[in-house]
Formats: C-alpha cells, structure tokens, sequence
C-alpha cells in the first residue's frame, strides 16, 4: 500500500507539471497566433446552444455577461488542471500495474497510453469545438484558422503528454518506486524539483494570464452611451459596445483576409488594401443592439467608410437560388440577414469609423454595417461573407431571437437629467434622439401628461433614413408635482412608432419612452 501511495503521489506531480506547461504554452498560443484555448472555446460553443431565456437566466443568476465569462474561464480553467493531475495518475498507476514487468515493458506500456490518451483527447475536443474552431483572434480567414487551430490544439496535448511521460520518468527511480517491497524511502530530491519547476510554470501561466486579462472586455463589454450631452456623431471612444468575448479579437492586418464564398462562380479573397483601394462611399449609420432596453442607451451613430458589399459579391458573380449571406468573424461569430439586404447600396464592409481605422473594439480591421438591422447583423472582423441556397442560423437566432432582427421606430429621452428636480417656472428643455430605419423620421412628439396630449417637438439635425434624428422641446412647467413625459416618433411613411411595451426578447423592445420630471414650487 505504501508503494501505490508513492506511484499515485509521482502521478499526480507529473501531471500537475504537465498540465501547467500545457497551459503556458496555449496560452501563448492564444497571445502570440490567435489560437483559442479550449477554456475559452468550450463557452462559446454551448452559448449558442443556449435557449434565449435560459441563457438571460444565466446573466441574471450570475450578475451580468462579464461575471458569466469569469466564471466559465475560470471554472474551465480548474476543470483542465483537475483534469491533467488526474490524468498523470492514470498514467503511474498504468505503468505500475505490473511491479514484476521489465522496464522496457513498463516504458512501452506508458508510450501507448500516453499517445492514445493524447490523440483520443484531441479527436474528442475536435469533434466538440469544430464549428468554434474558425475562430482566430489574429484575424486568420476561415481556410486557414481552423488548421491551424487543429494542429494548435495537437501541439498542446503533445506537450501535455510528452511532459507527463518525462517528468514521470524522471522523478520515478527505480529505488523510489519500483521495489517490490519496502516504502521506497522519502519523496526524493527530483520530486521536490518538480514540484519547483510546476511552481514556475504557474507564475508563468499567471503572469500570461494576468496579461491577457488587460486585454479582457470586462471593462467595456456592455458600455453605453449615456449623458446628456448626447452628439448626433458619436465620438469612438462614446460608442456602445456588446461582444461575446472575453478577449476582443486583435487582428494583424498583415494576415487579415476577407473571402468571398459558398454559391458564387468565382470565389475571391481581398486582402486590406485591396479593399481599401475598391470605390468607396461614406455614410453616417445608427446602430442598436437587440439588448436595448426602451430608454436604454445601447445606440450610437457614426461615419463609416467602406466598400458596397454588393460590389464584392457581384465581382464573385452569384449563383441563382441566393436566399441569404453568412458573415463570420475572426472570433468565430457568425450572422446571417437577406440577400437582398446584402445588395442595398447601403449595406457596406467598412474600414474606417469617423475618418480614422475601425478600433479593434468595433471590429478592426474591417466590420459589416447593415442599416436598420440590430447591432449582431453588423459584424465585427468579418472574414468571410457567404453566401447560401438555404436559410441558415447565427450565434444568436440559434438561442432563439428574431426571427425580427429590423430595428422598429424608436425615440428617447437624454436631457435633462431626471434625477434632478426642477424649479417651477424655470425653463427646461427636453433634449432627445429618433430612429426610423430606412425610411427617416419625420416628426417627433412630446406628451407632458403621460400620453394624454401630444405637441410637436423641434427637429434639431434631421439625420439620414439610416441615422437618427435629434429633436428639442422648450418647456416651462407652472406648477409643482410629478410630471410623466412622453416621446414618440413618426416615419416619412406616417406610421408611428408602436406604443405597445414589449421586452427584448425575441424580437427587440418596443413602446414610449416614459420619463418622470419633478417640478418643486
């Protein structure tokens, strides 16, 4: 019994170091060519399996979408050290079965378990991840990440697997632990220099991953463009964000492609300055995120520059029987919307964000603006753009949003700020933004009775069909008391905005912005 303890304490040590190194090296992996650790590409891969009101249950339980990613990171990180120490028992107590076996027995024994354990493992994670493993966050296309990922994933379990034999090896002396009796003495001298080296390997692995959190979206994932002192061009660093990732993609443009593919005549690959040489056009584009609550602020507006994507798909000449286009993105998120959208001199792959390259938070080097659709239709390190005879589903329809993805009309309040009371008599001025997708607004109206009467507000910049609109409304309440006020918007279709409340899910929040100003005499 003594004997096994020591064969199971070697095990574990050997594997503990294995698995450290193993994570050192996919983490650098991840930092240095954009290959996406297994812990980072198991949660993507069950988001989308998620039905929508189970996953917002998870962000409810968890705190938010930034907390559910620490946990699944960090949970996933435990499970794979677990999983390694383990790992090196089986392989001690696999060599060790046999105490009367020869050491070449032994040796060979352990090879075979060590390359079969390997390349089942990796079969297995193969087989689970293969659509997440297009992902590349150095901006790799789709051709080519998902080899690299593979040989990238084959590599790490190498590592794993060719460190649990030697390590083993090494502290296992035949004194130690291949007597057929006796305890075989004290832990020797190697096995504390292991534990030493594994002590290492889990500064290096903090250290990178200490690194790469700097790198993480926690601190701008769900950022909103709130303030009352709103611009109908919002500035880069004022834009909303949304993303899926617990580390944004930093794409090398030097390696970036974007591909055209699926059911055209000719296939093309464009590399950054092949697009950025194409015919180009600007145009100011609102975007909303389906997640935007009525009076939420998950919307802003801004010039993008870029090339018609229905030049990119002309010049790959498309087959009879298009229905839709596919979009990935180097983080292995994908989006789908019509084909007819696609072909909308509107709908463009753009480069540049208020005259100056996409930051890498909004999709650099290159990003999709679709206009009028919600935020996840405009994806950000788009690749490829393929296009499909059948309808497919992206990240999100897979959990179960839309089938909807058109933004309806809106408008809201951002000024003044309702926290503030108001003196009676004082003049306010109620400051707001409309959206009418694709067709424009053509008036806005305030109601300051909860919605009993309406006055027409003063447009301030008209925007585009494609960009919102800014309105005021001069006020000076005469009386003291709670006052409801009320905003909505009309088409240049004459349709209004729908004032049934709905929630976001599945289709996006609809209804009146509703804001409670209080007057004091």
């Amino acid at each position: 019994m003594r004997r096994w303890l020591w064969v199971l304490v070697t095990g574990l040590v050997s594997g503990l170091v294995a698995i450290l190194l193993m994570t050192v090296v996919s983490l650098l992996l991840r930092l240095l060519l954009g290959i996406s650790p297994v812990v980072e590409a198991v949660p993507d891969r069950i988001a989308p399996t998620l039905e929508v009101h189970d996953f917002l249950a998870l962000l409810r339980q968890y705190g938010g979408y930034n907390r559910l990613k620490q946990l699944g990171v960090g949970s996933g990180l435990l499970a794979q050290l677990a999983a390694g120490t383990l790992g090196g028992v089986a392989y001690a107590v696999v060599v060790e079965a046999r105490a009367g076996a020869s050491r070449f027995a032994r040796r060979r024994r352990g090879l075979w378990f060590a390359l079969v354990g390997v390349l089942l493992i990796w079969i297995v994670t193969l087989v689970v991840l293969w659509p997440v493993l297009t992902a590349n966050f150095r901006g790799l296309p789709p051709m080519w990440a998902r080899p690299v990922a593979v040989l990238g994933l084959l590599f790490s379990y190498a590592v794993y697997g060719v460190a649990v034999v030697l390590v083993y090896r090494w502290i296992a002396t035949r004194r130690y632990i291949r007597r057929e009796e006796g305890s075989g003495g004290p832990i020797p001298r190697r096995a504390v220099l292991a534990l030493g080296l594994g002590g290492a390997l889990a500064l290096g692995s903090g250290g990178l991953l200490r690194l790469l959190y700097t790198r993480a979206t926690f601190s701008y994932d769900g950022f909103r463009n709130r303030g009352t002192n709103l611009t109908p061009i919002t500035s880069n660093d004022r834009f909303y964000v949304v993303t899926k990732n617990v580390i944004d993609p930093r794409v090398a443009r030097a390696a970036w492609r974007l591909q055209i593919s699926g059911a055209v005549e000719n296939p093309r690959t464009y590399g950054f300055e092949d697009l950025t040489s194409m015919p180009s056009v600007t145009q100011a584009t609102t975007l909303m995120c389906i997640s935007n609550g009525v009076g939420d602020s998950l919307i802003s507006n801004a010039v993008w520059k870029g090339v018609p994507l229905r030049d990119l798909i002309a010049a790959s000449v498309p087959r009879s029987g298009v229905v839709e286009v596919v979009l990935h993105g180097a983080d292995a998120y994908t989006d789908t919307f019509e084909f007819s959208k696609a072909l909308e001199p509107t709908t463009i792959a753009a480069y540049a964000m208020n005259d100056v390259p996409i930051p890498d938070r909004h999709g650099y080097p290159v990003r999709m603006i679709v206009p009028g659709k919600f935020g996840e239709k405009n994806v950000k390190w788009i690749t490829r753009v393929e296009l499909v005879t059948e309808e497919a589903k992206g990240f999100y329809e897979m959990q179960g949003w839309g089938p909807d993805f058109d933004i309806p009309i809106r408008s809201g309040f951002y000024s003044p700020d309702f926290k503030d009371t108001v003196p009676t008599g004082t003049a306010v001025t109620l400051k707001g933004w409309a959206f009418a997708p694709t067709e424009g607004v053509s008036r806005v109206e305030v109601s300051l009775d909860g919605g009993k009467s309406w006055q027409e507000a003063k447009i301030d910049d008209p925007g585009t069909p494609i960009a919102w609109t800014f309105w005021s409304y001069p006020w000076r309440p005469d009386r003291a008391g709670e006052y409801q006020v009320v905003a909505r918007a009309v088409n240049t279709r004459g349709e209004l905005q729908p004032s049934r409340a709905t929630s976001i899910v599945p289709s996006g929040a609809r209804g009146y912005h509703r804001a409670t100003v209080r007057v004091e005499g």
